[in-house]
């Protein structure tokens, strides 16, 4: 059309190496956590995971906080450390999501 082949003249930023955090995946999970499960509603990408984890995380008595995303699902965040199970649902609750076991 205007003499430009976008596919190959135009260079696009691999979604991993952007900034937008809707588009990056959610990390690699590696060997399963130890701690408390907890079901977790609402997560739909690597940003949601990311949120999560920074809220709860930042609790007293936190070691490590992961999620095992299951997009659109209920996804699994597993806590370890002494944190009480009602500041973990209020961090979540705090971040937009909702606990359900």
């Amino acid at each position: 059309m205007c003499g430009t082949d976008i596919r190959n003249d135009l260079p696009l930023t691999p979604a991993a190496e952007s900034s937008c955090g809707c588009c990056t995946p959610a990390p690699a999970a590696s060997a399963p956590a130890e701690g408390t499960a907890y079901g977790v509603e609402g997560l739909t990408c690597g940003s949601c995971v990311q949120t999560v984890q920074k809220a709860v995380a930042a609790l007293d008595g936190v070691d490590s906080a992961t999620v095992a995303l299951v997009a659109g699902g209920t996804s699994t965040l597993t806590v370890a450390g002494p944190a009480s199970a009602e500041s973990v649902r209020a961090a979540v609750s705090g971040a937009g999501y909702s606990v359900t076991a």
